[in-house]
């Protein structure tokens, strides 16, 4: 091949390819930013209202789905620590008495401290197990067991 054909091409090749680049550099200007958390896991929010003398939380599967237990274990815990009877009612959990957002909050944190999170390493890849009558949360990631107080 003669060598001007040669150097044509090569021309043409590295045109076409700053042409693709100009054109990604373009594109990437105009994406929204991704806001993403340095966590993969979120601690969850209950949402919900109050409703009389209820409290209504609209997420309460969610939630139990989220920490990755049984949302009947979850029902118990915040029962016993809120001191009210609790209904499940579909996706919603009814409180029998009004009870503020951030307390709630505050239970579902601590459920999630002994009963989900790994104390060696904090993530929530854990499951429960039951020896005997000890009970014990074993993280799937790192090895770790560590015999938890039943509340559950």
């Amino acid at each position: 091949m003669p060598k001007h054909i040669k150097t044509f091409k090569k021309i043409l090749v590295m045109e076409v390819t700053m042409e693709y680049l100009d054109l990604l550099k373009k594109a990437k200007e105009h994406m929204p930013k991704l806001q993403s958390s340095s966590e993969r896991f979120e601690m969850p929010k209950a949402q919900g209202h109050i409703q009389g003398n209820k409290t209504i939380i609209n997420n309460f599967v969610a939630i139990a789905k989220t920490l990755g237990r049984n949302q009947d274990k979850l029902l118990k815990y915040l029962q016993r620590e809120l001191a009210t009877p609790a209904v499940v009612d579909g996706p919603r959990l009814v409180l029998g008495r009004k009870i503020s957002s951030n307390f709630i909050n505050q239970k579902i944190e601590q459920f999630a401290k002994d009963f989900v999170l790994c104390k060696e390493c904090g993530k929530p890849d854990t499951k429960l197990e039951k020896e005997d009558r000890v009970l014990f949360v074993r993280c799937t990631a790192c090895g770790a067991r560590h015999p938890v107080k039943s509340k559950i």
